[in-house]
């Protein structure tokens, strides 16, 4: 079955690669997007064992032939990328926990796990934050025109024209 069936752990890698990608940029709620982004690591887990199996192949280990000594049996899978795939998922697991902790800060901080709507906050918070500045500095140019014309009439001079 060499055809398009044959491969079927390629077209299933793309799929649920896909299927990531699409959540992690469309989907505003930061859950999903972190299962989002769960899937696409996965996609890229089974990407990289399927190109280290190979048709006929077996576990790299010695066996014990009639005559009692040990040697390879035939072609083996590359053990390379199971072992850096294993880490890899460690990495994921961690980096899940990792981002399901900061969403439920970020749950705690904004009352709600939805992007756009944190984002709307952030830009009101930001605006707020100008306009106070700005008025701040509106009082401060007064307060500093009024202390020049008090300093003016100390001294003897008038702004009278």
């Amino acid at each position: 079955m060499t055809g398009v069936l044959g491969i079927y752990n390629y077209w299933i890698y793309v799929v649920l690669m896909m299927i990531g990608l699409y959540g992690v940029i469309a989907k505003p709620n930061l859950i999903k997007q972190a299962i989002a982004l769960g899937l696409f690591q996965t996609g890229i887990f089974l990407y990289y064992i399927s190109m280290a199996v190979i048709d006929g192949g077996t576990a790299p280990v010695w066996t014990t032939v009639q005559d009692g000594a040990q040697k390879f049996q035939g072609p083996y899978d590359n053990p390379l990328p199971h072992v850096l795939i294993l880490t890899a998922i460690v990495v994921s697991v961690s980096v899940l926990a990792v981002a399901l902790a900061l969403i439920i800060n970020i749950k705690r901080r904004y009352g709600t796990i939805e992007a756009d709507e944190i984002e709307a906050m952030d830009i009101a918070d930001r605006l707020a934050e100008f306009h106070a500045g700005a008025a701040a500095d509106a009082v401060d140019e007064a307060a500093a025109e009024g202390h020049g014309i008090a300093h003016a009439h100390a001294h003897g001079g008038s702004h009278h024209g």
